[in-house]
């Protein structure tokens, strides 16, 4: 059993060498003659898995995806040549949504801004959305919440429309896949009108796909006066991204949101599983198996537990500042996919063990933490 996988996809050779034998391969640059021989692919998504691709790969199975988004998969192509298919949705759901609190509190230290009684559009409500809405439901935030295909379904109990949301919403955050035509077109869905018609000094945040938001119209508004907060993770046209953006970004990033270490290796996880079922063997392999003991594993915190020491607690396992600080320091020198490749290690809120005697233990778990209640003795 040959397997090549993406260089970027993490624990590889751990789960899957008693499988058969790995080899690496640079995402953005595969080509059909390396898959002539090839039984299992597993791509992340900046490989463009199409007929081209797949023209000599005469002995493929299995393809997989180690992502929530599967826009860069033909996938009725696989169900034209019997190759069976998985993705790995919702696997980092977590760290996306650990992604846009950090950017939230973060924002909230730098201006000053109190996160309660502010209200935030979430905009698509799947896996991620669905998260980034448990972990702040406790939080004093208004959610917004704007999904018409799952609320079409009736597996979502309220929905705003996006005009609406945009209008009435303090920040608003983008978790929809892309989507480039039909009733609900994605591409370009912040487009020129809906960016001139966006209050003052809104907090806009796209760690979905870069082609949500119309990069060039932004400048456009930008140019010329349009104030906005902005954070994006996801650009037009990566890796070649418009850098004439980043003086108007608070906070930048190379689409990492959602790698943390945990989130990274689901989605090799899932793939495992996938291929353990297509070869009807046993998957005994874990994520608890491999990943290392963080560096900070617990902390303390009393009484006096206030909005912006909770930031602080946040920011102790990740501070999105440090993410935007490699991009401006290092983008003109190592380039957007560089960075990307050697993102360094980041982990979940979970990761974090809280001795609380503050009586907010239920909004600490809720956010993600493990909370271990101590009382007065």
């Amino acid at each position: 059993m040959k397997i090549l996988a993406d260089q970027n996809m993490p624990l590889v050779e751990e789960y899957f060498s008693d499988l058969g034998d790995v080899k690496r391969f640079d995402g953005r640059n595969l080509s059909p003659d390396a898959l002539s021989d090839i039984d299992i692919l597993l791509t992340r998504s900046v490989t463009q898995v199409d007929a081209q691709l797949l023209s000599k790969a005469d002995n493929l199975k299995f393809v997989g995806t180690a992502t929530i988004g599967i826009d860069h998969i033909d996938t009725a192509l696989l169900l034209q040549k019997n190759i069976a298919f998985s993705s790995a949705p919702g696997c980092n759901a977590i760290a996306v949504a650990e992604y846009v609190i950090s950017a939230l509190y973060a924002y909230s230290q730098e201006t000053n801004t109190g996160l309660a009684g502010k209200s935030l559009a979430i905009i698509g409500v799947g896996n991620i959305g669905q998260c980034l809405r448990d972990k702040l439901h406790s939080m004093g935030v208004t959610l917004l919440l704007c999904d018409p295909i799952r609320y079409a379904e009736g597996t979502l109990d309220e929905h705003i429309e996006l005009d609406a949301a945009l209008e009435q919403a303090d920040f608003v955050t983008f978790h929809v896949p892309l989507i480039k035509d039909g009733k609900h077109k994605t591409q370009h869905l912040l487009n020129a009108e809906r960016i001139a018609k966006l209050k003052a000094g809104m907090l806009i945040i796209n760690a979905s796909r870069g082609d949500v938001i119309d990069n060039k119209a932004l400048l456009v508004a930008l140019r010329s006066g349009k104030q906005l907060e902005l954070v994006l993770d996801v650009w037009e046209n990566e890796p070649n991204i418009l850098t004439d953006l980043l003086p108007y970004v608070r906070f930048s990033s190379v689409h990492i949101a959602g790698h943390t270490q945990e989130g990274k290796a689901r989605g090799t996880q899932m793939l495992y599983q996938g291929v353990c079922q297509l070869l009807d063997v046993a998957a005994t392999k874990e994520l608890a198996d491999f990943l290392p003991i963080p560096a900070l594993t617990k902390c303390h915190i009393e009484e006096t537990l206030s909005e912006h020491d909770l930031g602080r607690i946040v920011h102790l396992v990740y501070d999105i500042r440090r993410d935007d600080g490699l991009l401006r320091g290092n983008l003109t020198t190592q380039g957007f996919d560089s960075l990307r490749k050697n993102y360094p290690p980041r982990r979940e809120f979970s990761t974090l063990s809280i001795e609380n005697r503050s009586g907010h233990g239920a909004m600490l778990a809720q956010l993600g933490f493990n909370v271990i209640e101590k009382n007065e003795e």
